[in-house]
């Protein structure tokens, strides 16, 4: 189950990372562009679930914590 959850949590995040990616990329934001880059290397970096969980929300809310 390990292994699963981590891939789909990898698929997710790089959805969410291209997401960021593309609205930095339009609107010209760089918080988003610094997390949407970090939502996409994270899972390659972080190999444990609950860590990974956390760095993921962590980033997923970075941008609207942080206005840049």
């Amino acid at each position: 189950m390990d292994s699963a959850t981590t891939l789909m949590l990898g698929v997710l995040y790089g959805a969410i990372g291209m997401g960021f990616l593309v609205y930095a990329r339009q609107q010209r934001k760089g918080m988003a562009l610094v997390s949407g880059v970090g939502l996409i290397v994270i899972p390659y970096v972080i190999p444990g679930v609950v860590w990974l969980i956390v760095a993921g929300v962590l980033l997923v809310a970075l941008p609207f914590w942080v206005k840049y």
